[in-house]
């Protein structure tokens, strides 16, 4: 015991048994350590530490609260309407007059807002003045307000018959991210249009899951005549139109909505998972583990559904969080053309679609939709590259 280096004997306390093992010194433990961790945690070890990730998953869980506990807090329904209140901002230029604050829309709508910013109700037309350009309308108790709509920016007019130039800036406390077209409230129709554009997604990814992962794994362990005429069938959906088939889909089901999109998504998008699928099992079913479960005699279901799915989860669970945006961006194109769902049901695709008629005057009703479409795309497409990473052996330090 006397060769033990001088660095090495700091480090640890001779034990009496000159062949037993070595404990460390109190004073001096180990400076090279790694805590041990199982499978998941090691996981989510090497998840949270890569931002992007966190980024994601925080996104994605606050859309989720958003969209199925926001409209416990909101007065308003996403179908309730009310046309005097039509294409009104979240933010509103008000005009002050006696003391009164009065909001002027493009289409000379004249609506009265308290110093609050709650709108008190819209004013009824009294006369117009077309050749001057002015509209005079009725304020109540006697008193009545001209509009003057010859130049950019409408205003209203002194007692002096006068323009007034001045304009106060107030948020729109009764429709938070403004209205629509129809006067609905468009934060109410965000919250229930994302969650329908999440359940699509959800239920279209899980479809594909169940349906991807039987298939390809079935035809990667089969092999043969068999996998070949199985990816060959795989390739003949892939070449389908998606488009033409959900219009197919709707005219057999009898209308559209939904279920068309649904079952249109769940029966085509598949081909990616089950591609994946099979290239992982191919891979892995040559393995020890799999050779040592045919030897004692485990049937094809228990080597598939034991031992080789659960090996490939990695790039499954991958590829199931990339398959739900690319759902949601497929959902909202079909709605957006007008293959999604009748009204009044919103999803984020048909509210892209109906601010197009308003997009000039009213550009917010096509912005909100769309942000809410863009921090989708970016939370699953953040948490799948943070996944991929996670889920890579190779990367384990």
């Amino acid at each position: 015991m006397n060769n033990i280096p001088l660095e090495k004997s700091r480090l640890v306390s001779e034990p009496a048994d000159p062949w037993g093992v070595y404990t460390e010194a109190s004073a001096n433990r180990e400076k090279i350590w790694s805590k041990n961790r199982t499978f998941l945690g090691d996981v989510w070890f090497r998840f949270r530490t890569k931002p992007t990730a966190i980024l994601g998953l925080i996104l994605v869980l606050l859309v989720v609260l958003f969209s199925l506990a926001g409209p416990s807090f909101v007065t308003h329904t996403y179908k309730e309407q009310n046309l005097k209140y039509a294409n009104i901002p979240p933010s509103l230029r008000t005009v002050e007059k006696d003391g009164r604050y009065f909001y002027i829309s493009p289409a000379l709508q004249v609506v009265e807002v308290s110093a609050k910013g709650e709108l008190l109700g819209a004013l009824s037309k009294k006369s117009a003045d077309n050749a001057n350009k002015r509209t005079t309308f009725d304020a109540g108790d006697g008193q009545l307000v001209t509009v003057d709509y010859s130049s950019k920016p409408y205003t209203l007019l002194n007692d002096e018959g006068n323009r007034i130039e001045s304009f106060h800036g107030l948020h729109n406390r009764t429709y938070l991210l403004g209205s629509d077209a129809l006067g609905r409230d468009m934060l109410a129709r965000l919250m229930y249009g994302a969650r329908i554009s999440l359940i699509v997604a959800v239920i279209a990814a899980l479809t594909n899951l169940v349906i991807g992962v039987l298939y390809g794994s079935i035809s990667a362990y089969a092999g043969g005549m068999v996998d070949s005429v199985m990816m060959r069938i795989v390739d003949i959906i892939n070449t389908l139109p998606l488009t033409l088939y959900v219009i197919l889909l709707s005219m057999v089901i009898e209308g559209k909505g939904m279920l068309s999109i649904t079952v249109a998504l769940g029966t085509v998008y598949w081909v990616n998972m089950a591609r994946v699928v099979r290239g992982e099992i191919l891979s892995l079913k040559e393995r020890d583990f799999v050779l040592a479960a045919r030897t004692i005699g485990s049937s094809t279901g228990t080597i598939l559904i034991r031992h080789l799915i659960p090996n490939a989860m990695g790039p499954i669970l991958v590829t199931l969080t990339m398959l739900i945006p690319s759902a949601v961006f497929m959902e909202a194109f079909l709605s957006f053309i007008g293959l999604g769902l009748a009204a009044p049901l919103a999803s984020l695709g048909t509210m892209c679609s109906d601010a197009l008629a308003t997009l000039r005057t009213a550009p917010y009703q096509l912005f909100e939709p769309a942000l809410v479409i863009c921090i989708l795309m970016f939370g699953f497409n953040f948490v799948g590259d943070g996944l991929r990473d996670a889920l890579d052996p190779k990367l384990k330090k």
